[in-house]
């Protein structure tokens, strides 16, 4: 459902027309628009912005950790619409547990690295991803370092036992 004040936001009423159940929040500050999307819904969600909206550019993903919060991640796209000049920042959240979201690389081929690192760095995975594993660190590299529990003081480095 469309948050109030999000009346003459063209984007998002595409996007409650299209699925009422997709938007779960938003807000539009200094001029950027945020909407927050269900997480089951994120790749249709960006399939219908790509194709019917014109958002043919995506132009990163990453996280954010939110603990000791619960939803703790939090997924970003930014998306860019080059005709129109326009960009729209698309936020899911995810339990801290098994967090998981459907890969958006069928959408965007540029999610392909974007993806990788949030899950190198974060340890979110993505249902879908073509080829999922570690960008950044050793493939031997315990824990993910981005997360607001991973040690940042003594032995950091451990390698796994084969």
């Amino acid at each position: 459902m469309l948050p109030d004040g999000f009346a003459g936001v063209t984007v998002a009423a595409a996007i409650e027309e299209w699925d009422s159940a997709a938007i779960e929040d938003g807000k539009a500050e200094r001029g950027e628009v945020t909407l927050f999307i269900q997480p089951g819904k994120i790749r249709a969600c960006c399939q219908f912005l790509k194709q019917k909206l014109q958002f043919e550019r995506l132009s990163n993903v990453t996280a954010v950790d939110r603990l000791p919060a619960e939803p703790r991640f939090e997924i970003v796209y930014h998306l860019h619409s080059i005709e129109r000049s326009e960009r729209l920042r698309l936020v899911c959240r995810l339990g801290g547990g098994n967090p998981e979201i459907d890969s958006v690389v069928s959408v965007w081929s540029a999610a392909d690295w974007y993806e990788r690192e949030v899950f190198d760095l974060f340890g979110v995975a993505f249902k879908g991803h073509p080829n999922l594993k570690r960008l950044l660190m050793p493939e031997d590299w315990v824990g993910h370092p981005l997360r607001k529990d991973f040690p940042v003081h003594g032995k950091r480095y451990e390698y796994r036992d084969e």
